[in-house]
C-alpha cells in the first residue's frame, strides 16, 4: 500500500487556498509566509484546499498542511515522524503526522521550521 496521499487535483494556484488565506484572521496570517515558503520549495509543488484546509504537494503528493486554530496555527507534515528535528518542533504521536503549532509571540525560530519544510 502506498502510504503518501495523492492528490492529482492539485494545482499551481488553487482558488479555494486563496480564498482561505483571504479570511481575516491573525492566526492564518501567520501562516501565509509558511504556506510561500513551502510553495517555493520546487518547480513542481501544487496546492489543493483538502479538507477544508490549504495542503501542498510534491507533485500530486502530499507533504504538508497548514490550518489555524482557536489558540494556534499549525503546521503539519504528512510524514513528521520521519523528518530530523534536532530543535524538538515537532509536536504529535500519531504513526507518521506531526505538526508545528504556531502562536502570536510564540514563534519558532525561522531556520528551524525552515528546515523541517524543507526536509518534508
Amino acid at each position: 500500500m502506498d502510504p503518501v496521499f495523492h492528490f492529482p487535483a492539485a494545482s499551481e494556484a488553487d482558488a479555494g487556498v486563496a480564498h482561505w488565506f483571504a479570511v481575516p484572521d491573525p492566526l492564518r496570517a501567520l501562516l501565509l509566509p509558511w504556506h510561500a515558503a513551502a510553495r517555493a520549495r520546487g518547480p513542481d509543488t501544487r496546492e489543493l484546499l483538502h479538507d477544508g484546509r490549504p495542503t501542498i504537494c510534491a507533485g500530486d503528493g502530499a507533504f504538508l498542511y497548514l490550518d489555524a486554530y482557536a489558540a494556534h496555527g499549525a503546521i503539519g507534515f504528512f510524514f513528521g515522524a520521519e523528518l530530523p528535528d534536532p530543535s524538538g518542533l515537532l509536536e504529535g504521536a500519531g504513526k507518521r503526522m506531526r505538526h508545528v503549532k504556531l502562536r502570536p509571540g510564540r514563534m519558532p525560530e525561522e531556520a528551524r521550521l525552515a528546515a523541517l519544510i524543507a526536509a518534508a
